[in-house]
């Protein structure tokens, strides 16, 4: 017998036995395929709350495109005797296709962390922290790491 407390099970009344909740509540425990359909089906939602698994999946598939896209881009760089770079085909690729992700994530992901400090209770407007540099990055990462907080229920905007 474990002398820890028991943490109670986050339930989601919302949420029918096998389906998927509606998009406008977060879902908890959400799968990565799902966490990215969701990422692209509430393109600009800003209000809501967002899981910690929504969240840290769609992390988890931006940080490894832009991987891919660096290992492009730097397959294509390459340096001349003297040693000037000399940009390849791969690079030119690359760089256009890390800037078309770019534009094409940039709403969402704002969305996305907006969302996640709404389900911690937080208001958005601390998704502002991340234009100061590591102090204010390293804030919004520790808000985006705490549990759900039931009060961030404020945030929901239920439709039918």
């Amino acid at each position: 017998m474990s002398s820890y407390p028991q943490q109670p099970q986050q339930t989601q009344p919302y949420a029918a036995q096998t389906g998927e909740p509606p998009l406008w509540a977060p879902y908890y425990g959400a799968p990565i395929g799902a966490a990215v359909k969701r990422f692209f089906k509430k393109y600009t939602a800003f209000s809501g709350r967002a899981s910690r698994s929504e969240y840290w999946w769609w992390t988890l598939v931006n940080a490894v495109v832009l991987i891919v896209f660096q290992i492009l881009m730097t397959t294509g760089l390459s340096v001349d005797a003297d040693g000037t770079p000399v940009f390849g085909a791969g690079y030119m690729v690359g760089l256009a296709l890390l800037g078309i992700w770019g534009l094409a994530t940039i709403i969402p992901s704002i969305a996305l962390v907006i969302r996640r400090l709404h389900d911690g209770n937080f208001s958005g407007l601390f998704a502002l922290l991340l234009l100061i540099p590591f102090a204010g990055q390293l804030a919004v990462l520790i808000m985006s790491l705490l549990p759900s907080n039931p009060a961030g229920q404020r945030f929901d905007q239920p439709t039918a």
